[in-house]
């Protein structure tokens, strides 16, 4: 069930742009620009400018905590200089024979920098987590708000599997990065920044022989970055795209088994597999021999050291405790360098799914759609006279070249019931949505009423969400009372059903509760729709996912809601023609034929041969909406 609160969806004349032409293939984002999969056009990825900016903005109400968990980091970074002093410390007291007492003195601080260091690692870890997750929960929020903010058209063009992955797979790996590599990154840049200062404070030498591994380092991590970048950005696009095709697999398993399309949709997942498969080998591939440019760095830091090491010994400018910290520190270097280049893949991965995030983060709704305030009450309730529908010279084509609507003139009258018939394909639908607004029309525009009153949609995709069933209603009027809820429930035919469970109203459906039949959760839809009471409503098949039975049921209760209001209803089941104010058939995305039931039953047209057609024409005939 979709509000929509803007009637006059085009301006008289005006031509909207043609939308970005879909073309197969995947493309690697090259920033800000929309990415093509085969047939959507996914949602848009920051450039690494405005997501570094958005970064900070998230981050500033906590800078406080931020500068603090760098002091934390640098205060364990020192206490590791400890360690290996110590050690030298001790070497040396061995060597010139000191006494027992030292050397338990040596070992005592070298103990305490180690507990020193592990206190300050888990506190500036918890700071680091503070500020980060923080900030993911502010992102989180805003991705939501404009993603329920967003036209229904823009989602569907994207797909749900993007969506899907950016705000399921592309927030774990940010989260998961807040809690682990952003702690791991600052205390190796720490570390390896103190450990060079104390080398240089043993001897200048020391510090030149272990530097001369950077330049092997610099060029091995300037090659990564380069190949990386666009290779994890890539790595995360194909993820959504096999996210993308899984789902729609699997959603509609059943219509790929009614028409035997198994061994494609197999197909087109395999591929899509393959793709991301084809990514992550590839970026497995680059680390390895990034890791290996590190390791010939390392051999040729240490083995300099030691060279430095023992002409310094040798000449008298040094001892050999103080050449073996050396050695010791330079060997301590090994770990948080590899950490260091090697969280540089899984930033970069991170870095990647949080542009995907700012993408959809700073989303703008389109100028010519008025969104609902999802921190306010929906602005759907009547409060006029139900208004009159003019639909006025609308096309309409979701490709370019592709028209599915011709040149669609319909005035619906105030309170009017029409019924759109049609074989399928023939563009009622389309027609219904640009109706609702959530299509634009390619030309032509769509006028309601004068004092731009709200229209809500209902089509057959019905959620039902977590939580009882008293929830699932206020969304559509937040104050309503228990009697409104159960008055709209008895309205939707229910309320039978609803007084049964164990809880009644405050029994929880959906995942992890009650599960609601098909016939159960478009009631519960219709039920909404009476407590939003919208002057205009737009039902789209709204009984199709039922049985006969429950066809019948639900089209006697939307019968009801609908009564005074004006309505514009795709028929699924031509029964619901029967009790129209007025039939429209549509054919190949034109009207063809309108008018009341019997006399269209009796032209012999179009809509005769559909109603002879029709199995139940003879038994099915529910009783006038009017009285």
């Amino acid at each position: 069930m979709r509000p929509r609160g803007a009637p006059r969806r085009r301006g008289r004349g005006r031509r909207r742009p043609a939308p970005p032409a879909r073309r197969p293939g995947l493309a690697v984002p090259g920033g800000g620009a929309p990415v093509t999969g085969d047939e959507y056009v996914l949602l848009p990825t920051a450039t690494p400018s405005r997501t570094r900016r958005l970064a900070a903005e998230l981050v500033r109400p906590q800078r406080r905590l931020a500068l603090l968990a760098a002091l934390v980091f640098a205060a364990e970074a020192a206490a590791g200089l400890v360690g290996p002093l110590a050690l030298g410390w001790i070497v040396d007291t061995v060597q010139r024979r000191g006494g027992t007492g030292e050397v338990a003195m040596a070992a005592a601080v070298l103990l305490t920098a180690a507990a020193v260091q592990a206190a300050l690692a888990a506190a500036g870890r918890a700071l680091v987590a503070q500020v980060g997750e923080t900030a993911l929960a502010r992102l989180r929020e805003r991705v939501v708000a404009r993603v329920l903010a967003l036209p229904a058209r823009r989602i569907e063009e994207a797909g749900t599997g993007d969506l899907a992955a950016r705000v399921g797979d592309d927030a774990s790996l940010v989260a998961a990065a807040v809690r682990s590599v952003l702690p791991d990154l600052a205390g190796s840049a720490l570390t390896i920044g103190f450990t060079v200062l104390g080398l240089a404070a043993l001897d200048w030498r020391f510090a030149l022989a272990g530097l001369c591994a950077l330049p092997v380092q610099a060029a091995a991590l300037r090659w990564y970055l380069r190949h990386s970048g666009p290779l994890y950005a890539a790595e995360r696009v194909a993820g959504g795209e096999r996210t993308r095709q899984i789902l729609e697999s699997v959603g509609g398993v059943e219509t790929v088994r009614a028409f035997r399309l198994g061994g494609d949709h197999t197909r087109r997942v395999a591929e899509r597999s393959g793709t991301a498969l084809g990514f992550a080998v590839r970026a497995t591939a680059m680390r390895s021999k990034f890791f290996g440019r590190l390791n010939v760095a390392e051999f040729i830091g240490l083995g300099l050291i030691l060279v430095a090491g023992f002409h310094l010994v040798r000449s008298g400018q040094a001892r050999v405790g103080e050449a073996t910290a050396a050695a010791l520190l330079f060997t301590r270097l090994f770990d948080p360098v590899n950490l260091l280049l090697a969280l540089v893949a899984r930033a970069q991965e991170a870095g990647a799914g949080l542009a995907r995030l700012v993408g959809v983060a700073d989303l703008v709704p389109a100028d010519d759609l008025t969104v609902p305030d999802p921190s306010g009450t929906p602005a759907v309730r009547r409060s006029q006279d139900p208004p009159p529908v003019r639909v006025s010279g609308v096309h309409h084509a979701y490709r370019p070249g592709h028209p599915v609507l011709h040149g669609i003139d319909l005035r619906l009258a105030p309170g009017e019931l029409v019924t759109l018939v049609g074989t399928s394909g023939a563009g009622k639908s389309t027609l219904a949505r640009i109706v609702a607004g959530v299509h634009p029309p390619t030309a032509g525009e769509v006028v309601i009423g004068s004092d731009r009153p709200s229209v809500l949609l209902l089509d057959q995709d019905t959620h039902v969400f977590a939580g009882t069933l008293a929830d699932n209603l206020l969304p559509a009027r937040p104050d309503a009372a228990e009697p409104d809820l159960l008055a709209a429930l008895d309205q939707a035919g229910a309320l039978p059903w609803v007084q049964a469970l164990p809880q009644g109203l405050r029994t929880v459906v959906g995942a992890g509760g009650t599960r609601l039949t098909p016939v159960q959760a478009q009631q519960l839809a219709l039920a909404r729709l009476a407590l939003a009471d919208p002057p205009v409503a737009v039902l789209d098949e709204a009984a199709a996912e039922a049985g006969s039975d429950g066809a019948r049921t639900l089209e006697a209760a939307a019968r009801e809601i609908l009564r005074g209001r004006t309505a514009l209803v795709v028929a699924h089941r031509l029964a619901q023609a029967v009790t129209a104010d007025r039939v429209v058939v549509l054919d190949a995305g034109r009207i063809v034929e309108q008018g009341p039931h019997h006399q269209l039953a009796a032209a012999g047209g179009r809509y005769a041969a559909l109603w002879a057609a029709w199995p139940g024409h003879t038994a099915d005939e529910p009783t006038p909406l009017t009285p």
